[in-house]
């Protein structure tokens, strides 16, 4: 039997379950919100404080914020700053693209995969990456993997993570810019200014300045939380009603210049500065921009006009392994782990901490996906999606909600813009740290004295050296075209998933405590990916060999990049099976 049809049986259950309920009754958007908000929401109250209660715990320890605290990386920080840092870092474009381009399937697998995945996938990785984190001093996953599994593992996790950051650079300062992109062309040649862009721009940089205010304030003073809240909130909105009045517009060029200094400044400064607080500020964005989607769904109470399924095979793509890889940061992301493992858990004062930081922000990343795939089913015609780009469809739904409850159009569409192009933003900071810290850690391993390195080592661990190195990389690749790459992000975004959960698997056994949960997730992600670059590698050689390909040096270069994940991807986890098979009585880290 093949594993098309075996993966048929086993969501042909839920699916005609599902259908059947749609014959009854009108499914709405209502609906699906209150599904979501039911299962995610009884997810974080039941399973993350059964894994919490599992894994133990230790309200008393000193976290490594504290006890490695330096005043860049390591810095200790309160559960909502360090919670906006990781959501706002986490939700990118992904859980607006992802459910909209795999709606064409229909809305029951992903809205399934969206709830089941993000709680028990993406929310058990998250917060197992953070924990494993935080008990090694913070260290990376690629630590992990070199600790626990080996040190060719983890050399091979460091080139891959590098490379993945500086794709996700390159792709996210390139969305960014264009969203700050001051100027319409028409047809004819005219060039005319482009408010909402000069709106968004100017949000955003006041924002940038803001921040550093707002941390540099955070820092000195000894304010409840809440205080602080009610400040940044105040601040929040200033900056949104002066970027509202006084556009700035300039040229995608000119804006491509002033990201890369920005993030360039953002992976070196030291977090409190301008990395927490500017998470922390976007955090309540983001947070009221769904908050404001769920209220404007539960007055709208949109119909959804697609169909609840559309086929195991669509537009020549299988349900399996697509739609997994398609959806990606809605219902579980590598990305996620080198976040949780890489910044944030840098930064937990409090290991208690650890489950709202990393299981919370997942499922609010998966109500975030919830929502876009209301919004494609609102605005769907005949069961047919629009033909306008991911963010436009999202924009154009959630738009249509806000008005229900007052919010005028056209400042819905900025809010929402400024929101994903924020989304965007948020993640270039963080993501550009996370590339200067893997060019780093190549160099350095578990025993390696740090005070006596050789020169070129001394050089390339050298933070201004590995910045300069990453961004100008990922700056090359904006301007020559990441294009004829980016579809392998989806399959690496995955990879990276699978070998994630393999070194937190590893490091459980290894400790003696319970990874059970993990293994389910681990074998799929590993299915699906190395399915998914399977099918690239065969397609790609097909269209190459044959001579049929429209596009040979781009479809060259895909194919050069899957057989490399493919090979990695073997390499890492069976170096990691290896290590879950044996034998180990280890006492706990």
């Amino acid at each position: 039997m093949s594993g098309q049809k075996i993966f048929s049986i086993l969501l042909g259950l839920p699916l005609n379950i599902i259908n059947f309920i749609k014959e009854e009754i009108i499914v709405s958007g209502l609906v699906m919100m209150i599904i979501a908000i039911v299962v995610l929401g009884g997810a974080y109250l039941i399973y993350g404080r059964y894994l919490a209660n599992l894994w133990g715990i230790d309200e008393n320890a000193k976290t490594p914020a504290y006890e490695l605290e330096d005043g860049v990386d390591y810095v200790p920080a309160d559960t909502n700053v360090v919670f906006g840092h990781q959501f706002a870092s986490i939700a990118g474009a992904g859980p607006i693209n992802g459910p909209i381009q795999a709606a064409v399937f229909g809305w029951v697998p992903v809205l399934l995969w969206i709830l089941i995945g993000g709680v028990f996938f993406g929310a058990v990785q998250d917060f197992a990456s953070m924990y494993a984190s935080v008990k090694n001093k913070g260290r990376t996953i690629g630590y992990i993997i070199e600790l626990y599994i080996g040190k060719i593992g983890k050399k091979l996790f460091m080139i891959f993570t590098w490379l993945f950051s500086i794709l996700v650079i390159a792709a996210f300062a390139d969305v960014v810019c264009n969203t700050f992109n001051g100027f319409n062309v028409s047809e004819a040649g005219e060039v005319t200014n482009n408010l909402a862009g000069g709106q968004v721009a100017m949000t955003s940089v006041i924002f940038i300045i803001a921040a550093v205010g707002l941390g540099v304030f955070l820092r000195r003073s000894k304010l409840n939380k809440w205080i602080n809240t009610a400040i940044a909130v105040v601040i929040l909105v200033a900056c949104i009603a002066l970027g509202l009045l006084f556009p700035v517009y300039m040229s995608t060029g000119t804006w491509h210049i002033i990201v890369f200094i920005y993030i360039a400044v953002a992976s070196i400064a030291p977090v409190w500065i301008l990395l927490q607080p500017r998470d922390y500020l976007n955090s309540y964005l983001l947070v009221a921009m769904i908050v404001a989607a769920v209220l404007g769904i539960i007055v709208a109470n949109p119909t959804m006009e697609l169909a609840a399924f559309n086929g195991f095979t669509v537009n020549g793509q299988t349900l399996f392994p697509y739609l997994f890889v398609t959806i990606a940061c809605g219902a579980v992301s590598g990305f996620h782990s080198l976040v949780s493992s890489g910044t944030a858990s840098k930064q937990i004062k409090n290991e208690k901490n650890m489950l709202p930081v990393s299981f919370g922000a997942m499922l609010m990343e998966s109500m975030l996906a919830v929502i876009a795939l209301i919004a494609v089913g609102a605005v769907a015609v005949g069961g047919v999606i629009p033909d306008m780009t991911q963010p436009q469809i999202f924009a154009e739904g959630v738009a249509g909600f806000l008005v229900k409850i007052g919010v005028p159009a056209d400042i819905s569409r900025t809010l929402i813009t400024l929101s994903v192009s924020a989304f965007a933003l948020t993640s270039l900071d963080s993501v550009a740290r996370i590339g200067r810290l893997a060019f780093e850690e190549f160099f350095i391993d578990a025993g390696t004295d740090e005070e006596n390195l050789g020169p070129v080592a001394k050089v390339c661990t050298n933070k201004y050296f590995s910045t300069i190195a990453t961004l100008a990389v990922a700056f090359a690749l904006a301007k020559v075209g990441y294009q004829n790459i980016w579809p392998l992000f989806g399959s690496a975004n995955q990879l990276l998933s699978a070998l994630a959960l393999i070194a937190c698997a590893v490091f459980f056994k290894k400790t003696n405590r319970q990874g059970w949960m993990l293994w389910i997730p681990m074998i799929i992600m590993l299915i699906v990916t190395l399915s998914m670059l399977g099918i690239t590698i065969y397609t790609k050689s097909m269209g190459v060999f044959t001579a049929t390909t429209q596009n040979m040096g781009g479809d060259i270069l895909q194919l050069a990049f899957a057989i490399a994940l493919f090979i990695l991807g073997i390499i890492v986890s069976l170096s990691g099976l290896k290590a879950l098979t044996e034998k180990v009585n280890s006492a706990k880290a």
